[in-house]
């Protein structure tokens, strides 16, 4: 039996990044623009009560982002509100103070000209920057990795992008991008930060706080003690990280962010320790596509080391075991269609409570029988051949 690679860090009493940029304030102005666009709807916060019991902890909740705005996955709120907050600073005003509707009215369309917006994606980020550009009436182009989904690329290009797949991986496909943006006086519009582009990033993760304060409305006097967050680059984990935190404080919920061991950037960064980010290079040839990232996001990782509690790298068996205890629920539990990376954190705590082998990382994880888990399904099934070919023939546990 492999175990799992974890990493603890303890908590801090005083923190060295501030949470002002994510806090409740900020949330609910992205919440006011994402809510504006006649496509808005609140995705659903399921309790799967059944599993719950079976896995001997109080309560479950997953919220599925399949339902976002049409799309199957979360990442349009972060490419949308920056999209936002770069036309909201070109015309010199505030956000807050800018709808869907004004955007696309005659009088910005004819003061802001043409646009062009630009991203690298392996789909749900690219799908996401291309549904604004066309719902705004600006243009788009976009970059995808090698081996990403051809299903996922015709999706983009039917939101009217000029999108292809490259021959790079994800970083080297960032930067493709990056310098077509430059060359071309393109909008850079991309959630990995480095010096000198950390304005859109920001505003990327400002976006997916949408996502968090309809979960805190929906919870009421409910408070979850464990929160377990996938990542890619690092901005929407550390979103959610920033939002929770600053609600909270030091009564936050114990957060885990959860990688594929393929791509574990923000893990092999936090187990160095030593204050420089560690990228992973090479394909990462992992099933969870939206994960497979090599280099974490600066302004991301700002955040997760100074407020988040563990950093677990996993095996992909995990994320393909939680897309069918989702798929298939317990009695009269929702059921949730998790693609592979949507499923990655839930995969990993359901072999954490249920495989007696793992009974340390519940040790380490605190995780017991008052345990109120939050989970994240950031994308349902954007590649419908992969995703029947995982839950149908099986990537199986321990293989």
């Amino acid at each position: 039996m492999k175990k799992f690679d974890i990493v603890h860090y303890d908590r801090k009493k005083e923190h060295k990044k501030s949470l002002e940029h994510l806090n409740l304030q900020v949330a609910e102005k992205a919440h006011h623009f994402h809510s504006s666009f006649d496509a808005y709807q609140v995705t659903p916060l399921v309790n799967l009560k059944q599993l719950a019991k079976s896995l001997k902890v109080k309560d479950i909740y997953v919220k599925d982002e399949s339902y976002r705005f049409g799309l199957n996955a979360f990442k349009v709120l972060g490419g949308s509100y920056a999209i936002g907050n770069y036309i909201a600073e070109k015309l010199g005003k505030d956000i807050g103070e800018l709808t869907y509707q004004d955007m696309i009215s005659d009088e910005v369309k004819k003061e802001l000209g043409e646009l062009t917006f630009i991203s690298a994606t392996d789909g749900n980020h690219g799908r996401g920057v291309a549904w604004t550009a066309n719902k705004l009436k600006q243009k788009s182009v976009i970059y995808m990795p090698k081996g990403s989904s051809t299903e996922r690329l015709e999706n983009i290009r039917a939101e009217g992008a000029d999108a292809c797949i490259t021959d790079l991986n994800y970083d080297d496909a960032v930067r493709l991008a990056n310098s077509h943006a430059e060359e071309n006086g393109w909008v850079m519009v991309q959630d990995t930060a480095w010096e000198g582009y950390e304005a859109i990033p920001n505003w990327i993760m400002q976006g997916y706080t949408t996502m968090s304060y309809e979960i805190y409305m929906q919870l009421g006097e409910v408070k979850p003690t464990h929160i377990f967050v996938q990542a890619g680059v690092g901005s929407f984990a550390a979103a959610t990280q920033g939002f929770f935190a600053s609600i909270y404080g030091e009564e936050r919920p114990i957060t885990t962010i959860v990688e594929p061991e393929l791509a574990a950037c923000i893990f092999k960064t936090a187990k160095a320790g030593d204050g420089n980010i560690h990228p992973v290079t090479g394909d990462m040839n992992t099933i969870m596509a939206g994960l497979a990232c090599g280099e974490p996001a600066t302004i991301g990782w700002e955040v997760l080391k100074d407020y988040s509690d563990n950093f677990v790298s996993c095996p992909d068996y995990v994320a393909a075991q939680g897309m069918r205890i989702l798929g298939n629920p317990m009695f009269d539990d929702p059921r949730v269609i998790a693609g592979e990376s949507g499923a990655a954190g839930f995969g990993f705590v359901s072999e954490v409570l249920s495989n007696p082998e793992l009974d340390y990382l519940k040790e380490i994880l605190k995780l017991n029988e008052d345990s109120v888990i939050l989970f994240f399904n950031t994308e349902g099934d954007t590649d419908q051949e992969n995703y029947r070919r995982i839950v149908w023939d099986g990537i199986h546990p321990r293989t």
